[in-house]
């Protein structure tokens, strides 16, 4: 077998192969490999059609690569240049007719070799950007761009890194949401695959990967399962996806190797687990938070919505009351809610995300309001806004603080000692003597 080999190029000389060819064919198929991690096939056949200018990101068969916008700029600057008529993307300079695979070697070897990268192949142009991507993203995701499938990444390219091994933790700063359609796509194609099973358990039953790779057939019983800690109800998927798989046989554990048959280790049920959702394009998705949907569906979800429907807001006393649980139970339910998009914070209340500005945006919302209005009273605001009128308060207070409002009475209006410009606003209107807003009270 041959030895996998990666010829990294050096970046100055690619910035100057990039610079002397930056518009013949030889510069394009440089960029479309280096950076954007294209193969010659790839490259050959690569016509307008695929290139997204609006979402930057060129969109192949089998994957979506996302482009930095100095490449969106010159593929944008290039197509501006061509005769709309020629669908490829790279074209020979000589006669403006798609490239054959060869040409495209010979044109990337040329220009490499001018600049003394005498060992790297059209290739390792490719591999590079696997290799920076990976510096600076996760697998899930750097699979997801280049095709590249998350064993061939680890095979191929941990050694290149300066950790040795590529990572697997999801970096994201908000709770996933999960695209429930496509999830339940993948389960139905998984069906009573080891990966299938585990995805069912986890998102339906909120079982712990632990659970699932120690879980006995004498352990389910009708749409039951029956733990040491605790007795978990399965849903119709779920117990159907275990009948099928129970067609084999239901003596010891329920997931076994098909070669071994011993029971799966965790680290390998979860690659498995991992993999399939990658393959499903909900690379960012993590099996815990299958199991927080889950724990949260389970939680009383639809009762906090129901009560939010009917009232308009909720607030964290009223969740303990209404399920029952302590203030840090009934907390973090409604955290869940927010990072999910389902609510909205504002102040001590959760509101419909629809119903109400959220806080980020209330200034802006308020100064728009104030300079085609003229003024307001507190209940004008609350109206605005779509929340309570004491929880303006505090926000009008900010602003009279700033000097971005100023409170005559019981109305507020715009401080026009600032300019339209330091407000980021038109100079106001003054209101006439006719207005929507009521008086106070």
């Amino acid at each position: 077998m041959q030895e996998y080999v990666v010829n990294r190029p050096d970046k100055g000389a690619m910035d100057r192969a990039l610079q002397k060819n930056f518009s013949n064919a030889a510069g394009a198929i440089l960029r479309l490999a280096w950076q954007a991690g294209l193969l010659r096939d790839e490259i050959q056949h690569l016509t307008w059609e695929q290139v997204d200018f609006l979402d930057a990101a060129i969109v192949l068969p089998d994957r979506k690569v996302p482009v930095s916008r100095e490449l969106a700029d010159w593929l944008r600057a290039r197509r501006e240049d061509r005769d709309q008529s020629q669908e490829t993307v790279v074209l020979s300079d000589r006669d403006q007719k798609p490239l054959t695979p060869q040409s495209i070697s010979r044109l990337a070897r040329n220009a490499l070799d001018k600049e003394g990268q005498t060992e790297v192949r059209l290739i390792d142009l490719r591999h590079d950007f696997v290799l920076r991507q990976l510096e600076e993203h996760d697998w899930q995701y750097v699979s997801r761009i280049t095709g590249v499938e998350a064993a061939g990444l680890n095979v191929h390219f941990a050694e290149h890194l300066e950790e040795k091994k590529i990572s697997t933790r999801i970096r994201r700063e908000k709770t996933r949401q999960i695209d429930e359609f496509a999830l339940w796509k993948l389960l139905r194609a998984e069906g009573n695959s080891p990966a299938g099973i585990a995805l069912w358990l986890t998102w339906q039953a909120g079982l712990r990967l632990e659970e699932i790779v120690a879980l006995r057939w004498e352990q389910v019983k009708g749409d039951r399962l029956y733990l040491e800690d605790r007795e978990v109800p399965l849903s119709a998927g779920a117990r159907k996806a275990l009948e099928a798989l129970a067609a084999g046989g239901r003596e010891g554990y329920v997931l076994t190797a098909p070669r071994s048959r011993q029971p799966y280790d965790r680290t390998r049920l979860s690659k498995l687990a991992r993999a399939a959702l990658i393959r499903a394009g909900l690379d960012d998705l993590t099996l815990r938070d299958l199991r927080v949907d889950c724990a949260l569906r389970s939680g009383g979800e639809g009762q906090i919505l129901s009560l939010v429907r009917r009232q308009g807001w909720v607030t964290r006393n009223e969740v303990m009351e209404l399920l029952d649980v302590s203030r840090t139970t009934a907390y973090n339910r409604l955290k869940l809610l927010v990072s999910r998009g389902k609510l909205t914070q504002v102040g001590a209340r959760y509101y419909p995300p629809e119903a109400v500005v959220p806080p980020e945006r209330q200034e802006e919302a308020v100064l728009e309001y104030l300079a085609r209005e003229g003024f307001a009273y507190r209940q004008d605001i609350a109206r605005l806004l779509g929340i309570g009128v004491g929880q303006c308060r505090p926000l009008l207070q900010r602003m009279v603080a700033g000097g971005a409002v100023v409170q005559e009475r019981q109305r507020y209006r715009l401080n026009h000692e600032k300019s339209a410009g330091e407000a980021g606003l038109e100079p106001a209107v003054p209101a006439g003597g006719e207005r929507g807003g009521g008086q106070e009270v």
